[in-house]
């Protein structure tokens, strides 16, 4: 009976949500952003502590959409031009190219073969924008241009990463490059982007006006509030059916519908900003939940000690620096370096993926010793991956908090900020 009861889906909910304000009673104690409260007690009640949650479907499930819910309401502080930006492709680039080079150098230094190093290096090419966009969201920096360029940059860094995923999956599987299947990914990829994008913006706030000038959303208030996350949910399924993350789509949604005014309808931010506050909450507890820390051994703590080092650096100096030489202040420049170097859902599909891949060429081995050896291989890769990710992930608010914004508090927009957000 009791088992049946905590396996309901009302008892897990529950119990996500009390794990979610234990974070934020941490947070209050270590003086630190509510995500970094979140993410370690997450790590408490998960496997590799207590083990009271485990990252299951449902967990990720959950996960998955508080953080396509977090990313169309940081949509809202947007706009189109901000992520198109010849800047931001510069150091979306750069950004993407020496976490590569880096990440292989470092693994194949400590000894790792060719694929297990290309799979360390696209590990550290991709950036979550999840965590520094909530970070600055709280700080109330989201109007200023560094911010801007974390977000613009992310988001091209999204889709370069794909294509170096693209790029490490087919040398895994057939030894080789596959050019076609490439391109056809680049060309999806940058096509979601503009088509969303740019017809999303034209269109959306146009069919959202109409539609609340109608009866119906006189009627019923909360109508046109539906229909606005059914275009973020259908935007973050389209781009992930063309191999992006699905909290670029879920972005690019949220930039389309910031303009819109309404008059009879229910507030689409409000709205959104209560999703927001349950769904990012469980989203953020569930990263500590998935880093299980019972797989680390003492040959792994140095390499991955290493490896995060390796994984701050690369993004602090190809973001930081392109972000100087495109006419960045130098603290400006620090503050993007920083804000890109958190990893997250992309590269834990990284890791996925070597996963799969050793247990299938361990499922093909004749030898039972190699094939052991293959498994365990494949488990490090996934749980070096994990940890940096994690690692990376709960520095960013510290350094904000603790050194770039020491001793300032939130901040509400002014109205010429309202407005500059607006034009």
């Amino acid at each position: 009976m009791l088992e049946e009861l905590i396996s309901t889906i009302e008892f897990q909910m529950s119990l996500l949500l009390f794990v979610a304000l234990g974070g934020y009673l941490l947070a209050t104690r270590i003086h630190q952003s509510a995500v970094i409260g979140e993410i370690l007690v997450g790590l408490i009640v998960g496997p590799s502590v207590l083990g009271l949650i485990t990252y299951t479907d449902f967990v990720q499930s959950l996960a998955g959409l508080g953080a396509i819910i977090l990313l169309f309401v940081i949509g809202f502080e947007f706009e189109l031009r901000d992520i198109t930006n010849w800047r931001y492709m510069v150091i979306a680039l750069i950004g993407v190219i020496v976490p590569w080079v880096g990440g292989y150098i470092t693994a194949v230094f400590f000894g790792m073969d060719f694929y297990s190093a290309i799979f360390i290096g696209t590990a550290l090419t991709a950036t979550s924008i999840a965590i520094t966009a909530n970070v600055l969201r709280e700080m109330g920096k989201l109007h200023q241009p560094f911010a801007k360029a974390i977000i613009g940059a992310a988001v091209i860094d999204d889709i370069l990463s794909l294509i170096v995923l693209s790029i490490c999956t087919d040398l895994a599987s057939t030894g080789e490059l596959v050019p076609l299947g490439i391109g056809l990914t680049v060309i999806k990829a940058f096509g979601f982007v503009i088509i969303a994008a740019g017809v999303g913006v034209k269109v959306i706030p146009y069919l959202i006006t109409k539609m609340d000038e109608t009866k119906i959303a006189r009627q019923f208030p909360e109508f046109v509030f539906i229909f606005a996350m059914m275009i973020a949910f259908f935007y973050a399924m389209m781009a992930e059916m063309v191999g992006i993350s699905a909290i670029v789509g879920a972005f690019l949604a949220g930039v389309c519908v910031n303009r819109v005014s309404l008059k009879h309808s229910m507030d689409i931010k409000l709205g959104a900003e209560y999703l927001y506050i349950i769904f990012a909450a469980i989203f953020f507890v569930s990263l500590g939940i998935i880093a299980d820390l019972r797989y680390l051994t003492q040959d792994m703590i140095l390499f991955i000690a290493i490896l995060t080092v390796v994984a701050v650096i690369t993004k602090v100096v190809g973001c930081g620096l392109p972000a100087k030489l495109t006419g960045m202040s130098w603290r400006d420049a620090a503050v993007i370096g920083f804000g890109m170097t958190p990893r997250g859902e992309v590269a834990m599909i990284v890791g996925l993926i070597a996963l799969n891949h050793f247990e299938e060429m361990a499922a093909l081995a004749v030898d039972p010793t190699e094939a052991a050896h293959l498994l365990q291989l494949g488990n490090e890769l996934f749980i070096a991956i994990v940890v940096v990710s994690l690692v990376t992930t709960i520095i960013v608010p510290m350094i904000y908090r603790g050194f770039f914004f020491k001793g300032e508090k939130p901040k509400p927009l002014t109205c010429e900020q309202e407005k500059e957000i607006q034009v």
